[in-house]
């Protein structure tokens, strides 16, 4: 495990860490520096913003409140949210729906984001709206509403569904609604708290609070040299993507969820009824309701989730057996170059990481 880190950061990372563990025995390591100016080294015990993971907390706490029966999995949203998501869509939308991606809901990013309104044309985006946006407070009902005026990219229910965060800021309100507390709270008392995670936080202001990272975004090499985004108003993700959480944490969470001390086994059971789904990046997975499975050949499934915020990464991934875990965090995003048509180029960092998830994984 160690040489596998540190070949990521021989690759061009600068940081990374990351904690895995087989039955009792639990490993932790990190290569490289949290601040490529002073060298400041990282810690297998830092906080890191880890992003689109904050999607499996969401997810927990919504089946949470089904189990209740506060919430119905197919019920529609419009019969909850009625403002939000009006009309025909909102009669066709159920909850299950935004949970696995499959509404047809656009990604509103574009449209908060100006200069990355060509998305996904890499080539014809640009980083500018990141540091415009660093301090914004984004209301998500505004940005769910860029979300749903925007053209549909698929009918409710259909396949393959489209991965969109708007989907969960709807989450979110329905989550408010039900309970009558803000998303954050509930998410935090219900899921969080339960499963004692001491350093798993949604923060409220922009800053990462405790030993952390900087977060240095490249935007495609079109940041050169990549900035530090560690400090960032997460009001433009909220119960998407805003969570800070540390490699220990995350691996206790999943380890918890796939034993059935989240959520109830018939809950487990719904989250992990997939339906294909295409990814930010394009690629078509299998998606649950806010898990996703990755298999090695002749191997066990995991199951999991990554994701990405400006300049931070994180994946974490649990044996179905829950015996093995590897929880893994990166201070580098788009770290590849375009090429001349606007693709992304491969990088070594991307065969150092794959050779890490392997040996993480499988052994």
């Amino acid at each position: 495990m160690n040489a596998a880190v540190e070949n990521v950061h021989r690759a061009g990372m600068p940081g990374l860490f990351a904690e895995v563990r087989d039955g009792d025995q639990v490993w932790r390591g990190a290569a490289g520096v949290a601040d490529v100016v002073t060298g400041r080294p990282v810690t297998a015990d830092m906080r890191h913003r880890v992003g689109s993971i904050t999607k499996t907390f969401t997810a927990a706490a919504v089946l949470q409140q089904v189990e209740s029966g506060q919430i119905g999995l197919d019920t529609p949203i419009g019969r909850y949210l009625p403002k939000l998501v009006p009309g025909e869509r909102g009669a066709a939308i159920t909850v299950r729906m935004l949970i696995n991606h499959t509404s047809g809901l656009a990604e509103y990013l574009p449209y908060a984001y100006p200069s990355l309104r060509a998305f996904p044309a890499l080539a014809a985006t640009g980083p500018q709206s990141l540091d415009d946006h660093r301090l914004t407070r984004f209301d998500p009902a505004e940005l769910i509403e860029m979300g749903v005026t925007a053209p549909a990219v698929g009918t409710p229910g259909g396949a393959p569904g489209v991965y969109s965060n708007t989907n969960y800021l709807l989450l979110g309100e329905l989550l408010e609604q039900v309970t009558g507390t803000t998303a954050e709270r509930c998410i935090t008392r219900n899921v969080i708290e339960r499963a004692g995670l001491r350093d798993t936080e949604l923060p409220a202001g922009p800053y990462v609070d405790g030993p952390h990272s900087q977060l240095y975004e490249a935007w495609f090499g079109m940041i050169d040299p990549p900035r530090d985004y560690s400090v960032f108003d997460m009001s433009w993700v909220g119960p998407s993507a805003s969570l800070i959480s540390t490699v220990a944490d995350l691996n206790r969470f999943f380890g918890l969820l796939l034993a059935g001390e989240i959520v109830s086994p018939s809950s487990l059971a719904q989250m992990r009824r997939t339906v294909p789904v295409i990814s930010q990046e394009g690629k078509t997975i299998d998606y649950g309701l806010g898990l996703h499975p990755m298999a090695g050949p002749g191997q066990g499934i995991f199951w999991g989730h990554g994701g990405t915020v400006w300049g931070g990464g994180a994946l974490a991934m649990t044996r179905a057996d829950g015996k093995r875990q590897m929880s893994l965090a990166v201070n580098l995003q788009r770290w590849n170059r375009l090429d001349s048509s606007g693709r992304p180029q491969p990088h070594p960092v991307d065969d150092a990481l794959a050779t890490l998830h392997r040996v993480a994984m499988y052994g």
